[in-house]
């Protein structure tokens, strides 16, 4: 309901039926209020109070008032009142209402020649809509403005322009006339400035779920993002309850910079909207200056103010608003002027006025009344008052109190300028950034536990968990530097967040979406997706996608002496044994040689093929061949051997200190092309999104990775792919399995094996970064982004990397089998084909030795001894 609060009249009745009445009250005030304002009677009586105990001022006289409440809606009943008082005799008329019923007042006192003080009150505290009140040159304008013009447009302006704000939102409740901004919005908009407005219901938490109920989550980020700089134009009630709703259902983030501005916010309004807020605040209203002298304080010029309005601490004081300042005021403006008229000996007798009489003249002494009060001028309550050629009061100031980023519940207000229509703008606005000093800011920290980023170093039962890795020695640079402490804690669903088909999110990325943590830190990527709900710091890392696969083990070949030649070559090798024995045999056949006589030798098949087999092995030969054809065939045998025999004993050495096993995958191209090894990655991963954008958007499509969403893919993603990193590195080491996966954590995973089984292959080229993400416009992005270049350009983060990523690690990281040796010498394992040769040879000699002596045994029995032979003969 539109308050018109109050009509305040001054009548004096200078007539011996008053004096009669009372006879020490010469002068009698009566004041009309709005019921809505009520604690204006203790204001007035205050005021009226310290005149009758003022001498210097009134001497003798004394001042009586008497207040009565009215409804205030209705102009024309503030009108009759002040007819009433006319028919009674008056001298001026002061009112405090709205601008409706002040232009009615306007056109009687200027009909009746009566000086009309007017002190525009506003409703409920809204910020005030200039009145419009007509002027003329003319000499029949009795109304004067106590309350300066409404600037509300000029420092608007100013402060906007002087924090370079080019989009913002201005909030408006509903009791706010929003065409008193209008020439703001005007000039704003000639400035190019991007400016949206919203009225503020009253009831502000359903205006807030709506929002939430017909806004897709883009919208709502969208409108998240407008709301980081934002004006508030409304009572400081309303505005508290805003702050607080859009606080609670996280529509707001630590970066959010809001201006409120009204006249009437005091002390006490302040301390609770910038308790209830985040961000940054900046509270504009109108001020007075105050002397320094404290003796001074409560007195203004020949006036003795009360303490209790005087004092800045006082309840009472820190509660009455400003249009009661001016009331106060007024009334000592007043007094002054009739204490003037009654020392110059000036004083007009009025006659009664009437309002109905067609016939009714004004006032005569009316105009030499106002010019008494024009000229005159009284420094109170609300510092200089006083009136310039126009009828208004020209005098008002304004302060700007602000608050910096990320500080904690109870930070400190300071004055950072202040305004005044003469000299504009004093101080300094702005718009600072975080600081290298955030000590005491205590920050949430969500996190993911992947090595080496993030692992739990100590975990003691009772006690919060500890935890290490690359990440959180980043963060602990952070940290040190800045002077902020934190708390971390692990992501409930241990995901990095993808979002879902409501629109929301989960993981990491949830949790500072739905403002739980203030910064998520592990290995976490920058992507497309995630930059739109949260805001990441510049990479500390680069990123590229790898694959980690199985080593091929070493296997022990107990026949590697038989190695450097292939079957078919040990085949033709014998056969050709055989075929030379068989040829000198007949050479010697058909050109017997000739023997020395008593030679026990022969040229037996047998021999001949001992004869080769000796040659071949560099043993030598029994027989002795002496025909040329011979010798012609064993000269090319023996270089035939020769040759055999060197290159088999290079390759030996070979073959026996390094393992000839290579893998057929080393790189992207080669695992995509081949089927044998399957391989898959996080399902609803980044990596699972990077694999699926490049082979399935017709933009980006590339075939290598076209070829890996096929099997990525399988199954809707459910047979190749593992709902956690580790599953992957296990389904590796014990499977036929190839993981793809951060080229960073499978690269760290590599080096620490303890028995060196894994290898890893992947880009060259780096096409994204790990970055910490933070809450969208949080406050802390640019600093954070400004401490990680200067440690990556001193060299800190270098030092901080090859602490989990030594260039000399144990194990190789790129080669595809096990090139770690203990020592040059060669193992039993190596000859183990070797002495199985000998054994068999052995055996087999045995075996041979045993068939000949039974053999000969027979062979024996069968001939007839000597003896027996003599006896028959």
């Amino acid at each position: 309901m539109e308050v018109f609060p109050l009509l305040l009249v001054l009548s004096i009745w200078w007539s011996r039926t008053w004096e009669s009445a009372n006879a020490d009250s010469i002068i009698h005030i009566g004041a009309i209020f709005d019921e809505s304002a009520k604690k204006d009677d203790e204001v007035f009586r205050t005021a009226v109070g310290d005149l009758n105990q003022n001498e210097e001022i009134l001497q003798t006289e004394k001042i009586t008032f008497s207040v009565t409440f009215v409804d205030g809606n209705n102009p024309f009943q503030a009108v009759q009142e002040a007819c009433e008082l006319m028919n009674q005799g008056i001298l001026a008329l002061v009112s405090s209402i709205g601008c409706t019923s002040a232009g009615s007042l306007q056109s009687l006192a200027d009909a009746m020649h009566i000086p009309h003080l007017f002190i525009q009150r506003s409703t409920a505290g809204t910020p005030r809509s200039g009145c419009g009140l007509t002027r003329s040159n003319r000499n029949d304008d009795y109304t004067l403005s106590v309350r300066p013009p409404v600037y509300l447009n000029d420092v608007i302006l100013r402060v906007v322009t002087e924090y370079a704000w080019q989009k913002f939102i201005i909030f408006y409740d509903s009791e706010y006339d929003i065409r008193g901004i209008q020439e703001f919005l005007d000039k704003v908009s000639q400035q190019g400035m991007d400016v949206a407005l919203q009225k503020v219901e009253n009831n502000i938490n359903k205006m807030i779920t709506t929002l939430f109920a017909t806004m897709r989550i883009e919208e709502l980020n969208r409108y998240r993002d407008t709301l980081r700089r934002a004006i508030l134009v409304m009572n400081p009630a309303t505005a508290k309850s805003f702050i607080t709703e859009v606080v609670e259902t996280n529509l707001v983030a630590f970066d959010c910079h809001w201006i409120i501005i009204n006249e009437e916010i005091n002390d006490v309004d302040v301390q609770e909207l910038v308790r209830r807020s985040i961000g940054r605040l900046t509270i504009i209203r109108q001020t007075f200056p105050v002397p320094q002298n404290i003796s001074q304080r409560c007195f203004r010029g020949n006036h003795r103010i009360s303490s209790t309005l005087c004092d800045p601490k006082d309840p009472f004081a820190q509660s009455m608003e400003i249009s009661n300042l001016y009331i106060y005021d007024t009334v000592l403006l007043l007094a002054n002027a009739f204490h003037k008229k009654l020392e110059d000996r000036k004083w007009h007798s009025m006659a009664s006025l009437s309002c109905i009489r067609k016939n009714s003249k004004p006032w005569q002494g009316g105009r030499s009344m106002l010019d008494t009060i024009k000229k005159g001028g009284v420094n109170g309550l609300t510092g200089e008052l006083e009136f310039g050629e126009n009828g208004g009061n020209p005098n008002v100031h304004f302060e700007i109190l602000g608050t910096n980023y990320g500080e904690e519940l109870g930070r400190g207000v300071r004055k950072l300028g202040c305004w005044n229509p003469v000299t504009g703008l004093n101080g300094s606005l702005t718009d600072k950034k975080l600081e290298n000093n955030m000590r005491g800011v205590v920050l949430r920290v969500v996190t993911v536990l992947e090595e080496p980023f993030v692992m739990v170093s100590e975990n003691v039962l009772g006690k919060p968990k500890k935890y290490q890795g690359f990440s959180i020695d980043v963060l602990d640079a952070l940290s040190n530097y800045l002077g902020f402490n934190y708390e971390i804690y692990v992501a409930p669903d241990h995901k990095y967040g993808s979002p879902q088909e409501d629109g929301t999110w989960n993981g990491l990325v949830g949790e500072l979406v739905f403002k739980r943590a203030d910064i998520g830190i592990s290995a976490l990527t920058i992507t497309p997706d995630r930059e739109n709900v949260v805001d990441f710091t510049t990479r500390y890392m680069d990123y590229s996608v790898g694959v980690l696969l199985r080593r091929a083990e070493k296997t022990v070949d107990m026949f590697a002496c038989l190695a450097p030649f292939d079957l078919s070559l040990w085949a033709c090798i014998a056969g050709t044994v055989l075929l030379v024995g068989l040829l000198v045999y007949l050479l010697n056949w058909l050109n017997p040689p000739r023997l020395q006589m008593g030679s026990m030798t022969s040229t037996t098949l047998y021999n001949s093929m001992w004869f080769v087999y000796g040659s071949f092995v560099q043993q030598g030969g029994e027989v002795p061949y002496t025909t040329l054809a011979t010798r012609m065939m064993m000269g090319a045998w023996w270089l035939f051997a020769l040759i055999v025999i060197s290159s088999y004993t290079a390759n030996l050495a070979a073959f026996l200190t390094i393992t000839r096993i290579e893998s057929s995958i080393q790189s992207l191209q080669d695992l995509s092309k081949q089927t044998d090894i399957p391989y898959g990655t996080v399902l609803d991963s980044a990596v699972y999104e990077h694999v699926r954008i490049k082979g399935v958007n017709p933009f980006e499509r590339d075939s290598m990775y076209s070829q890996m969403w096929r099997m990525i893919n399988r199954s809707n993603g459910s047979e190749n792919n593992v709902l956690e990193s580790q599953a992957g590195i296990q389904k590796v080491k014990f499977g036929n399995y190839a993981f793809v996966w951060d080229a960073a954590v499978l690269e760290y995973v590599a080096i620490n094996d303890a028995d060196c089984s894994f290898y890893t292959i992947g880009n060259t080229v780096a096409d994204r970064g790990y970055g910490i993400a933070l809450q969208h416009g949080s406050p802390y992005r640019d600093v954070f982004s400004q401490r990680i270049l200067e440690l990556q350009q001193n060299g800190d983060m270098d030092i901080l990397r090859h602490k989990w990523w030594p260039k000399n690690g144990q194990c190789d990281l790129y080669s595809s089998v096990d090139t770690k040796q203990k020592g040059g010498a060669l193992d039993i394992k190596s000859f183990a084909g070797v002495f199985c040769i000998l054994a068999a040879g052995i055996v087999l000699s045995c075996f041979i030795a045993m068939l000949e002596t039974w053999w000969n045994k027979r062979k024996g029995s069968r001939v007839p001894s000597k003896e027996f032979q003599v006896l028959i003969q």
